[in-house]
């Protein structure tokens, strides 16, 4: 790939927003910032995409923001559907066919295709991505940011009205604003690594020794992970020996690996940052949240920061927003952050539970998701993310999940659902004009007679009542318009 992809060779304005990181939340970021009308670039440090996919798998909620978007069939054309996935690696696992959603499963996906269809997605809306571009520094005051790059020509600086950094854990965006990253220090190890199997083999396993999961993944490889009991993290090289020894250990066999394609160590060090905009620089996904890989859900919590924000900015950007907005991305993403970090900590504890009164706890919940439907719902409700629901105001479903409707959401604007159609046409025209898109009875929900839908699918605003003077006001004062920008 070179080292500069993109869609346009022009920005249309001199002031972009920066989005530092082309992995799937900055290009997703990006991609809905240009959906919502704004100029964007993505910086990213690295001159190709990694052959290795740190993610295997696209949750159910993810799953729905990309039908929300026109993206889900290309999804799943490629991927392959698990109806139930492990929490701690239980024995018992969560059952996602009881979800309230069209997706009930974990979309089996490398995380290396996840980003290429994202790519593509970004730079048919014009995305410009420029690789070997590696975001150094920046200062902000009240009208801009300015960014120090490190490109293949050498440092330069370049301006945007907002900087957002998805640039992976050690975010030198997040750093450079100043962000505090507080939370645990690692405690216990992980490894993973992608190699052949003389005797292929889909395992899962946890005793005295340690933990160990086997799937298979790509091109004849299977991936190997877990956690190893007799190992301390130490700093010396993983190499396919040590996972040999440690996969005997565990599994009571090697399985015949060999040509190792990827070997890695990873901690369980859990931090959230203390804010996820400081001024004109907000943060997202592994910049906003560091954890351990358990359960596959960083990459899709990252996807969904990017969703809540992605419409908030744009119209920031464009100004056609107040940039106080912006306060309603940390106010309901950091609680959803906290939450990660509570659940991963607590499944790592889960995994490295290796001792008698650890395995006594493991079985103990291993047979109350087994034995108790509302546990396993509950638990499958948080990896999933369908659980998510932000504070309501006013109305009870404010904040709440749209189910479905997922196809009156591609356009990225905000939708008005007449669900009796009601109101007047003076409304429905302020509406338009304002860049709602109205649909008439369209659902009933639970009583409510008209319901603004945000762009990221979740209810803005209801009210059981279709009377025009309310609903007028209400448009009015939902805080932005999505005019198109001229």
């Amino acid at each position: 790939m070179n080292s500069e992809t993109h869609q346009s060779t022009e920005l249309r304005t001199s002031e972009p927003v920066v989005v530092a990181g082309a992995g799937p939340v900055g290009l997703w970021t990006a991609a809905e910032l240009a959906l919502g009308g704004a100029d964007v670039v993505v910086l990213e440090k690295a001159t190709e995409r990694s052959p290795h996919s740190k993610a295997l798998g696209v949750h159910p909620r993810t799953i729905e923001v990309l039908a929300m978007r026109g993206l889900a069939q290309r999804f799943l054309a490629e991927g392959v559907p698990l109806p139930n996935w492990h929490f701690g690696m239980l024995e018992s696992r969560l059952d996602f066919r009881a979800l309230d959603t069209p997706y009930p499963f974990m979309l089996a996906i490398p995380q290396r295709r996840t980003e290429e269809l994202l790519e593509e997605h970004a730079l048919a809306l014009g995305v410009v991505i420029l690789r070997g571009h590696a975001v150094t520094g920046l200062e902000q005051d009240d009208e801009r940011v300015t960014v120090r790059v490190s490109g293949p020509d050498g440092e330069y600086t370049r301006t945007a009205s907002y900087v957002v950094g998805a640039d992976g854990a050690g975010s030198t965006v997040r750093k450079a604003a100043g962000i505090a990253f507080p939370g645990t220090d690692t405690t216990s190890y992980g490894y993973v690594g992608e190699v052949r199997l003389a005797e292929p083999a889909m395992v899962s396993a946890h005793n005295e020794h340690g933990a160990l999961i086997s799937v298979p993944v790509r091109d004849g490889r299977h991936r190997i992970a877990g956690m190893d009991a007799h190992h301390n993290g130490a700093a010396d090289p993983f190499t396919l020996e040590a996972l040999r020894e440690t996969t005997i250990r565990v599994a009571g066999s090697d399985f015949g690996m060999h040509d190792p394609g990827w070997l890695s160590r990873f901690g369980n060090a859990t931090r959230v940052a203390e804010t996820y905009r400081s001024g004109r620089v907000l943060v997202a996904g592994d910049a906003a949240h560091m954890h351990l890989p358990a359960g596959g859900v960083g990459l899709n919590v990252g996807l969904q920061d990017a969703m809540n924000l992605g419409w908030r900015l744009a119209a920031v950007a464009r100004g056609a927003a107040d940039p106080a907005l912006l306060d309603g991305y940390h106010d309901e993403r950091h609680p959803i952050g906290e939450e990660l970090a509570e659940h991963t900590l607590a499944q790592s504890a889960l995994i490295g539970a290796t001792t008698s009164d650890g395995a006594a706890l493991r079985s103990l919940l291993s047979k109350l998701i087994s034995t108790v439907p509302e546990l396993s719902l509950a638990l499958a409700g948080k990896l999933s993310a369908l659980d998510v629901a932000y504070p309501s105001a006013g109305h009870p479903l404010t904040g709440s999940r749209v189910p479905g409707l997922f196809d009156l959401l591609t356009s990225g604007r905000p939708v008005v659902l007449d669900t009796a159609g009601a109101l007047g046409g003076d409304v429905t025209a302020l509406a338009q004009a304002s860049g709602f898109d109205v649909v008439v009875g369209e659902q009933k929900w639970t009583g409510a007679a008209v319901v603004v839908v945000r762009p990221d699918g979740h209810v803005w605003w209801a009210s059981d009542r279709a009377d025009d003077e309310e609903v007028t006001t209400a448009l009015k004062g939902l805080g932005t318009t999505f005019r198109s920008p001229a």
